[in-house]
């Protein structure tokens, strides 16, 4: 009984963990959107959402992106993203992160996807 009990608990805690590692939207100032530019120095395309780093006016910005699949399906391929690549990106500023941004799309080369 009490093994079950363990395992249970066990279980419980591990299917918990993503949920406290994801963030929510509300930590981005949604008032002002802005528009970065510039290549692609670090690229992630990966659950549960995409991430490039990008150089924009000297800073190195991390975008947060959307999940593989809404990218896939919307028609940016991981390769659009590929370090190297030059990405513009509309979005809005973290508030608790200066260099961090909620990227509402990504226009590559001139394609333009809708993240949200």
């Amino acid at each position: 009984m009490k093994a079950t009990i363990v395992r249970g608990l066990t279980l419980a805690g591990l299917m918990a963990t993503p949920a406290l590692a994801h963030h929510g939207w509300s930590s981005y100032d949604s008032t002002k959107l802005v528009t970065l530019q510039g290549p692609v120095l670090e690229s992630r395309f990966g659950n549960p959402h995409g991430s490039v780093t990008i150089e924009h006016e000297g800073k190195r910005w991390e975008a947060v992106l959307a999940p593989p699949s809404r990218m896939t399906a919307r028609g940016l391929t991981e390769a659009d993203i590929a370090v190297g690549a030059t990405v513009k990106l509309e979005g809005y500023v973290s508030t608790r992160v200066a260099t961090e941004l909620r990227a509402e799309r990504i226009i590559v080369g001139s394609k333009t996807v809708e993240l949200r």
